[in-house]
């Protein structure tokens, strides 16, 4: 078995997290849960839910985390800088059968360098007129972003674009399109063109099919991953996952989560739509070397959706619990 922390949080993670027991227990995965309290709650009581949590990401190597609420501290950057958690990876591909205003196919994928930026200093103000913060760029999280997505795209259509503001910002920026050209030497049979951030949005929004991986810094990224989900219509479809990585670029530990949040509006009625926790959970499986088993149930996601069986906030009428059955009916039995 292949024990994983499971970090549970507030609003609607107890309803995501019962799906993903019900759909680990229905595929017969490997995957056992060491489950820890990190809700906001636990937070306040104790300064000791942090580092439980971290603790165990740490030690078992692989969590799956539900969304928590943020106050005055964000427990997801506590949770990258004492991990050393250096890349955000977004999938992102269109579900057939959801309401949206571009109807194209699109699968792309979007990498995020998760530190540095403006995120890292907030800054203060100057006087009553004025405020500054410093922007930060490193070499060695740019580096782990640019090999992860030049080995993404191995894996699909060898495409990588990398995007920032590098001609206004020429110091960060400038870095950042240095270090990832450097390595793309590497990796001669992946295309690598670099393109400025308004540009590549204006290009996303025509045409978004013709993008395979995109590699880009902190809050770009940021900004660039909730685009994408509303091309697709709906935040709620989207997964993450958060790599640290070793010196030599390969990922050692891995946290995976729905891209949405904690929903407090629909809390305990169960009617949340558990796709992109279900969609967590696969790639979680896959990252822990069950491939095959991580891609059905991504892709029963997608073919329930397709035929209608979604939830209402999709336009269909299951609640949480009845998508969960329809997903495990397609992506255990195969109906």
């Amino acid at each position: 078995m292949r024990e994983v922390a499971e970090l549970n949080g507030d609003g609607i993670a107890a309803e995501l997290r019962d799906t993903i027991h019900q759909l680990n227990e229905a595929l017969g995965s490997p995957v056992s849960f060491r489950p820890v309290d990190w809700s906001l709650e636990r937070r306040e009581s104790s300064s000791a839910a942090l580092d439980e949590a971290i603790e165990m990401a740490r030690d078992l190597g692989v969590a799956m985390k539900y969304p928590t609420v943020t106050q005055s501290m964000s427990p997801n950057q506590v949770l990258r800088d004492r991990l050393g958690l250096a890349v955000i990876h977004r999938p992102c591909r269109s579900y057939p059968g959801v309401s949206r205003n571009y109807t194209g196919d699109i699968n792309l994928h979007v990498v995020r360098v998760a530190t540095g930026g403006t995120y890292e200093d907030a800054g203060h103000r100057i006087g009553y007129h004025s405020a500054v913060s410093i922007r930060i760029m490193e070499r060695t999280p740019v580096e782990h972003a640019a090999h992860f997505a030049f080995r993404l795209a191995e894996r699909h259509r060898r495409r990588v674009v990398s995007t920032s503001k590098y001609t206004i910002q020429r110091a960060a920026d400038g870095l950042f399109e240095e270090v990832v050209a450097e390595v793309a030497k590497e990796y001669r049979n992946v295309s690598h063109d670099r393109e400025l951030f308004d540009s590549l949005l204006a290009r996303l929004i025509i045409k978004p099919e013709q993008f395979d991986v995109i590699v880009t810094p902190n809050e770009y990224g940021d900004f660039l991953s909730d685009a994408v989900y509303g091309l697709i219509g709906s935040i709620g479809l989207g997964a993450s996952a958060s790599y640290a990585f070793t010196p030599s670029h390969q990922p050692n530990i891995g946290i995976f989560d729905p891209a949405g949040g904690t929903a407090p509006d629909i809390a305990g009625k169960g009617i949340a739509n558990p796709s992109g926790a279900i969609e967590a959970f696969g790639y979680l499986l896959e990252y822990c070397g069950e491939f095959e088993m991580g891609r059905r149930l991504i892709d029963a996601v997608h073919d329930c959706i397709a035929a209608g069986e979604s939830t209402r906030d999709l336009g269909g009428q299951l609640d949480t619990a009845g998508f969960t059955r329809a997903v495990i009916a397609r992506g255990v039995a195969g109906t």
